[in-house]
């Protein structure tokens, strides 16, 4: 994609650097929903990828179903933020290639580096990957935060772009998500908002790409959240909308408001996963866990027709794009 010659370098850096970036993709209702995930792109920026459990696939199926997903992609405060609308093709059609591949993008900086590898590879319900590989249509970015409120630079893929289509979709109906308890949304969000964890809103832009943006500050209400907003983000202020505290809480419901100053009603509020709750469960749940994820993974394996995967013995060797990951975080972390 040579075409990407034309955005700054300090913006491609940043790009091929980072460690998660906010991905959001469409519910069939047509909600925008964001996650952040884990990132790893190919060197010519061509494709920006990530992925998600094979044993808790919605993102995957969303974007199946609907190709159109949004990136965010943001560094420290002085750098630049990076607006992504692409096309997504998942990759599951070798559960066992995208596990080895999610490895070397990811396992040397992700879950379990402080542990023994041998008891780390356990966690086969974490290392079983669908893939999503992500063509940029349109990117985006301001130099830094504080220049947010002008409108952004613009990259457009050229007319002769190719976007390739997912692998064909699995035999069957979906496994079905885990009912996992409700929570007083209000009480749920509470700690986020008094102790300051970013937040980012999600709305359709007028192409239907789901975008998330990071807010400048946020209050709460009974009913709402009241959030201040930079004045150049890509959509306008109205219609169905997520918002999300770093993938740990998301409250669905629709916005309102005009300039910098956005209001979410909320109607619910999503489930939340236990292992998002509490970080230790990824490799160690406990049994009403470990038996969910694995009973969903062989449901999800046996549609696709294969094998559970073989989480080698030797953690596979860092890809050249983990180590320059690994590597700026660990500059970033220090400074």
């Amino acid at each position: 994609m040579s075409a990407l010659q034309d955005i700054p370098k300090n913006v491609t850096d940043l790009m091929r650097s980072v460690l998660h970036m906010q991905f959001a993709t469409v519910s069939g209702e047509g909600v925008p929903i964001d996650t952040p995930i884990m990132t790893f792109s190919s060197d010519d920026l061509g494709i920006i990828s990530g992925a998600t459990g094979l044993a808790y696939p919605v993102k995957a199926e969303r974007a199946r179903r609907n190709p159109k997903v949004g990136l965010l992609i943001e560094g420290t405060v002085d750098e630049p933020v990076i607006s992504v609308a692409g096309l997504c093709a998942v990759r599951d059609a070798d559960i066992q290639a995208n596990l080895i591949r999610y490895l070397s993008e990811t396992g040397h900086y992700s879950v379990g580096t402080s542990r023994p590898w041998e008891l780390t590879r356990n966690a086969v319900w974490y290392w079983a990957r669908i893939i999503m590989d992500v063509t940029p249509k349109r990117i985006m970015w301001w130099e830094n935060r504080a220049a947010m409120d002008q409108p952004p630079n613009v990259w457009t893929a050229p007319a002769d772009t190719v976007f390739p289509p997912s692998d064909p979709a699995p035999a069957g109906r979906p496994s079905g998500a885990s009912k996992w308890p409700q929570r007083d949304w209000r009480e749920f969000a509470r700690p986020f908002v008094e102790g300051g964890v970013p937040g980012h809103l999600t709305l359709l832009d007028p192409e239907g790409f789901p975008l998330p943006i990071g807010v400048r500050g946020v209050r709460m209400t009974d009913t709402m959240f009241e959030l201040d907003v930079p004045l150049g983000v890509p959509w306008t202020g109205a219609g169905m909308a997520t918002f999300t505290f770093a993938g740990c809480a998301t409250f669905v419901g629709p916005v309102s408001g005009s300039g910098g100053s956005m209001q979410l009603m909320v109607e619910r509020m999503l489930p939340v996963h236990p292992m998002v709750e509490d970080p230790a469960q990824v490799l160690e749940p406990s049994d009403e866990v470990r038996a969910a994820l694995l009973s969903r993974l062989g449901e999800e394996l046996a549609r696709r027709g294969q094998p559970i995967p073989i989480v080698p013995e030797e953690r596979p060797a860092p890809s050249a794009g983990a180590l320059r990951r690994r590597d700026r975080d660990a500059r970033v972390r220090q400074a």
